[in-house]
């Protein structure tokens, strides 16, 4: 069956005018709007890890169960922290040639091993190890997203642009309760973000041009490569993605094409 048999089609949709800035406190206001010179998108594309889904906060929890478990006291926030620390290193490994083509959940699996020991989880079995590392197969919605993204969904086509393998963002479209109209993993194009042929891919899949996708992401690096290959962009502030000690910055008024605290207010910037 031909791919595009399994997608839908998109419905463009106007920006919202923003007011006039008057003070500083307005253009916090401001940035939260969108911008008159953003051109109607017709796909939506969301970055998964940390912004549609708290990864620390689940990971944390996993290691808690896990921990009573086994009787095991340890900073499980620490260990969530840990184990995505080696994410981008273990990716870069890839796109770079020193590994072959790995999906996410071998890399995962990959930095867990090195991680058991130090935060003493030594003696797992390796059904229990496979278990701990399918976490994040499980991880747990913010809690605007679900309904922020159905509503995203009477307008847009919805899908995941994430560096998780496609039975990974499966499974967690299913455990969370995502309503996406497909999945796009960059397993697809055997590649990792911010290589260029995962943003492209969209593009090629639904016949649009690059202007016609709206790139969602809590991360500024994702949102600038695909602001570069021609992508509008849209940054939602997930302050406690990394904890309340790393609340990171909002972006500067103009750097991308809306900017909203979460899902539910950037459906209301589109319109829906």
């Amino acid at each position: 069956m031909d791919r595009r048999d399994f997608m839908t089609g998109a419905i463009g949709v106007s920006a919202v005018s923003p007011r006039r800035v008057r003070s500083s406190a307005a253009e916090v206001t401001q940035s939260s709007r969108a911008r008159t010179d953003a051109a109607p998108a017709k796909i939506l594309l969301f970055d998964t890890f940390g912004t549609v889904v708290d990864w620390r906060g689940s990971v944390a929890a996993e290691g808690r169960r896990l921990g009573k478990a086994k009787g095991v006291d340890a900073d499980w926030e620490a260990f969530a922290d840990t184990w995505r620390a080696g994410y981008a290193p273990a990716m870069n490994r890839v796109r770079t040639g020193a590994l072959p083509w790995t999906k996410l959940d071998r890399l995962h699996r990959m930095i867990l091993d090195e991680l058991l020991p130090k935060f003493g989880l030594t003696g797992l079995t390796e059904a229990e190890k496979d278990q701990l590392n399918q976490v994040w197969h499980r991880l747990d919605p913010w809690p605007d997203a679900v309904e922020g993204l159905t509503r995203l969904k009477r307008r847009f086509v919805i899908a995941p642009l994430s560096n998780g393998n496609l039975s990974l963002l499966t499974d967690l479209g299913k455990h969370a309760g995502l309503p996406w109209d497909c999945i796009l993993s960059t397993e697809l194009v055997r590649r990792y973000k911010p290589d260029k042929e995962t943003y492209l891919m969209a593009a090629d899949f639904w016949d649009v041009s690059s202007g016609d996708l709206l790139m969602v992401a809590a991360h500024d690096g994702d949102l600038q490569a695909a602001k570069a290959l021609g992508l509008k962009t849209a940054f939602v502030h997930r302050p406690l993605e990394f904890g309340p000690a790393k609340v990171p910055p909002r972006p500067p008024v103009g750097r991308f094409d809306y900017t909203a605290g979460d899902f539910k207010e950037l459906a209301a910037q589109l319109g829906v």
